[in-house]
């Protein structure tokens, strides 16, 4: 069988809200094929069907300015919770 997996996560390196990064996973059988990095502020592609979902997301204007904001949403407003 198959298995597809999507990852997100927040990394909080200090207490400072400004230190916190926003990760979005693809994964497909154990490999990353796609990402989102918060502090990169795209998609990045690692497989030959990654870079093509990448360009392709990172085309979408306003689906790559929700995927930014999760960093104010989802992480800032978890913060608490993390530390």
């Amino acid at each position: 069988g198959y298995f597809e997996q999507v990852v997100r996560q927040c990394r909080y390196s200090s207490k400072d809200l400004q230190g916190i990064e926003y990760i979005d996973s693809y994964v497909f059988n154990q490999a990353e094929y796609v990402r989102f990095n918060s502090t990169v502020g795209k998609y990045v592609g690692y497989t030959e069907h990654g870079v093509y979902n990448a360009e392709a997301w990172n085309s979408d204007a306003a689906g790559l300015a929700q995927e930014r904001g999760e960093l104010e949403r989802y992480c800032k407003g978890n913060a608490a919770i993390a530390y």
